[in-house]
């Protein structure tokens, strides 16, 4: 219930000034500094919850105290606290990956927003919407020492949607307390899940008391029956006449094309399938586009591109790219000699490293490929062209089987198609950078029926073992496995604590070379380049730790396998018993390279001899 003021345009404070003058037992509504907190605080997490928000991480701390308690208080949003405000915020970031749907993220003031910058980058470079809650000190405490106090203005500079700072809330108007608020978290909502989505920064200062009196907190009910303060309907632009004539003409004139997705395509699977069968032209799709199924997807062409005549006999004529670019830098090279490339993203952003593009699209990349499928006809020489990589597809899959096959010996290539081809239908899988991803990428089959997640926005391993169970939280209730190097696990392992305790089903498939492999692709590996003792020491890394002892220190069960043909099997097993599950498989680092060279020799072999 509202109670009438001497002036509607008082704010909490001033009211408490009136009550002390004598007008105590006229007033019912709470009028001091932890009363206007926490109603605040419930109004904006009420807010959050109309919108859509029901998943939050807190990291422990004081000045966050009345968003921490609100968000404790909603029965419809699920809470998780973690230690770490680096896993925190991985935590965040793999929920609102996995569910498509804003997370709120919350700390305390000081250091502690500054952890989750990583994030917040990931998140601004790979859409994913996150609502950042830091808590601060008050504007008398800035900037005269105050314990706990940096200036968190813009804190994550350019990198989010909408940064907004609303005043601690006892200096808000009473009887503007109930639109100001609730404005504020229904923008929030609405900024992160914009086009392109992305994090929102929400910095909110809150003096003390940090706890409420235990007084009625002031009614602010918001919208009736249940709806949010504020909407606003995404739908992304339809492709005008005028392009999808265009890029018919374009695709008519170049039978020798490409269809080509990374992470972000914006299309589902049907659509690319329709398009590619429409056009006759073979599908190029990263795993992590989610569109590596189907007729025409090829999944080796990784390898195929490194056989010299393969690529120059397969050039394209045209290129149309959905979402972020292939992992492969060979495929990337290629495509870049293409005559001409269609880059089409549903957002408007130029993902282009290479400049290759030739002609920009910003609309509906589902509705533009659908609309041109429903007027092509295949012509003879695309149909030729389509047999062709998919007679390369089979020769290379069949080399690159073979070759895994001829040995038992752990190697990653194998590792990583095998991980893929065992899960279940309705898995979600969660790709580590570094190594992982690119293993993937080159020797994963074509595979429906599982979701693709990885943080490839700045590409980091931070806080990667906290995205795996995040997604785990936020996802479908399928079973979750996150396939990681050894460096990638450790620089995450706080995101273990506590990890038993939150229901979640979680299966770590944790390749431990002993350091960073990756680097040994690179011309530091390179004896020559760099002499072994320093490549050891500054990118080799080895860490010469039991991970297992790790695992163990959480209560986390630990699978090791010590064959190739093992692991299918076992991370089968540990993802469909439930809960979290290590598996823990150790390779050579020094074969690493080798392993991959045979292979990619075993494919040009079998594409010369064919």
């Amino acid at each position: 219930m509202r109670t009438p003021f001497a002036s509607p345009s008082e704010t909490f404070s001033e009211c408490v000034r009136s009550v002390d003058v004598g007008r105590r037992a006229a007033v019912s509504i709470p009028i001091d500094v932890g009363d206007a907190n926490a109603s605040f605080a419930r109004a904006f997490v009420d807010e959050l919850v109309r919108g859509g928000v029901t998943e939050a991480v807190v990291a422990p701390g004081s000045r966050s105290t009345p968003l921490a308690l609100a968000l404790a208080a909603e029965a419809r949003m699920k809470v998780n606290v973690l230690l770490d405000e680096r896993s925190a915020a991985g935590f965040a970031l793999g929920a609102a990956r996995a569910s498509g749907r804003p997370s709120v993220l919350c700390c305390t003031s000081g250091t502690a927003a500054a952890h989750f910058h990583w994030a917040v980058l990931e998140a601004h470079h790979g859409r994913v919407p996150l609502i950042v809650c830091t808590a601060d000190r008050p504007p008398e405490l800035q900037g005269i020492g105050a314990g706990q106090t940096i200036d968190q203005t813009r804190l994550y500079g350019d990198a989010v949607r909408w940064f907004h700072d609303p005043g601690p809330p006892d200096d808000c108007p009473v009887a503007d307390a109930d639109a100001t608020w609730r404005d504020v978290a229904a923008r929030s909502v609405l900024a992160a899940t914009g086009s392109p989505q992305g994090p929102v920064h929400l910095n909110l200062p809150f003096r003390e008391p940090l706890v409420p009196s235990g007084a009625p907190l002031l009614d602010t009910p918001g919208r009736p029956d249940g709806a949010p303060w504020l909407a606003a309907p995404l739908a992304a632009p339809a492709p005008d006449a005028a392009t999808v004539t265009a890029l018919v003409d374009a695709v008519r004139a170049a039978p020798r094309g490409v269809l080509v997705a990374g992470w972000g395509s914006g299309v589902t699977p049907e659509v690319a399938a329709r398009f590619a069968s429409a056009a006759g032209w073979p599908v190029l799709a990263d795993p992590i586009s989610g569109l590596r199924e189907g007729p025409a997807a090829i999944s080796t062409y990784d390898a195929l591109l490194r056989v010299p005549e393969f690529a120059q006999g397969h050039r394209p004529d045209l290129v149309v790219r959905l979402g972020a670019p292939l992992t492969s830098k060979v495929a990337g090279q290629w495509l870049s000699q293409a005559d001409a490339t269609w880059l089409v993203d549903r957002d408007g952003v130029w993902l282009d490293p290479d400049r290759a593009a030739t002609e920009r699209v910003h609309t509906d990349p589902a509705a533009l490929l659908d609309a041109v499928a429903s007027v092509l006809d295949v012509p003879p020489s695309s149909a030729a062209w389509l047999a062709e990589w998919t007679g390369a597809e089979r020769l290379a899959r069949d080399a690159i089987d073979d070759a895994c096959a001829a040995t038992d010996d752990l190697f990653e290539g194998r590792i990583a198609r095998d991980v893929v081809a065992s899960l279940a239908a309705g898995s979600t899988l969660v790709v580590a950078s570094s190594m992982p991803v690119r293993d993937v990428e080159s020797f994963a089959a074509p595979r429906a029926g599982v979701m693709f997640l990885a943080n490839r926005g700045v590409n980091g391993i931070d806080g990667f073992v906290s995205t795996v169970l995040g997604a785990a939280a936020g996802g479908d209730g399928g079973p979750v496995v996150g396939l990681l190097g050894d460096l990638c696990f450790l620089h995450d392992t706080n995101g273990l604590l506590g990890a038993l305790d939150r229901g979640l089903d979680a299966t770590f498939v944790v390749v431990d070379n002993d350091g960073g492999a990756i680097f040994s692709f690179l011309p530091q590996g390179k004896p020559e380049v760099v002499d072994t003792a320093h490549f050891e020491e500054l990118f080799g890394t080895p860490h010469g730790l039991d991970l297992a002892a790790v695992a163990a220190v959480h209560g986390i069960p630990c699978t090791v396998v010590e064959r190739a043909s093992e692991v299918g099997a076992a991370v089968h097993a540990a993802a469909t018993t439930g809960g979290v599950q290590m598996v823990l498989v150790h390779t050579d680092r020094l074969q690493n390279v080798p392993r991959h060279q045979a292979i990619w020799d075993a494919v040009r072999t079998a594409l010369v001899s064919s």
